[in-house]
């Protein structure tokens, strides 16, 4: 049975050297190759039988994290593995979160690659072993959810997440209050109230927690 798999990579070279290690299986078919997330997710629709994409993270118009999301969103079954070069934590979390179903570095070797593959198909989580650590790490130190004083997890309105989506995105006050059609007084007020539900005392805090939390 073939599988058909999409790259999404803006380096050239790294597109041949992938095609490469996977020309090594016969039953492995490359259906397209994309150089940015919004290129991969135009392409999509034109590889209906696509089974799975490597996608980069770092790439223009549309990086791979956001295009992971997209794409997700819009086609579940697909499985998505990032391959790329960057192994630091942020970029760990967000394409976690995003909906990666496997984490492998490019200098996987065609065997490692092709083995991925399969597992990933059969609904596995592969990652390279440092990545695995590394998220093993993240767990271990990932703070608990928030609480109320009567043990009930907090719950941001939805007011309130909107004023810290909007934060997040580092608009002052009243930038906040002309998008959202309020006052920067009421921005103010909500924020206050973010920053007292998830017992925090900044807006980066505030950010870290509600992402760590799903809650953005």
């Amino acid at each position: 049975m073939k599988i058909h798999v999409g790259i999404a990579d803006d380096n050239n070279f790294l597109i041949r050297s992938v095609k490469e290690k996977l020309a090594l299986f016969e039953n492995v078919v490359v259906t397209f190759s994309a150089h940015d997330g919004q290129d991969c997710m135009d392409m999509l629709p034109q590889h209906p039988g696509t089974d799975l994409v490597l996608m980069d993270i770092e790439m223009p118009v549309l990086n791979g994290i956001e295009a992971t999301r997209l794409i997700k969103q819009k086609h579940p079954q697909l499985k998505i593995i990032v391959l790329t070069v960057f192994d630091d934590d942020e970029n760990i979390f967000n394409a976690i979160q995003a909906g990666a179903d496997s984490y492998l570095l490019k200098e996987i070797t065609p065997h490692e690659l092709y083995e991925a593959i399969l597992q990933t198909l059969e609904g596995g989580a592969v990652m390279t072993p440092s990545i695995a650590m590394k998220t093993l790490q993240l767990l271990r130190h990932a703070t608990p959810p928030p609480k109320d004083s009567s043990g009930e997890a907090v719950h941001l309105s939805s007011r309130e997440t909107e004023v810290l989506e909007q934060l997040s995105k580092g608009l002052p006050y009243t930038s906040i209050a002309a998008n959202l059609f309020i006052s920067p007084a009421t921005v103010r007020r909500h924020t206050e109230n973010i920053y007292r539900k998830l017992q925090v005392h900044s807006k980066i805090e505030a950010v870290e927690v509600a992402r760590r939390n799903r809650m953005l």
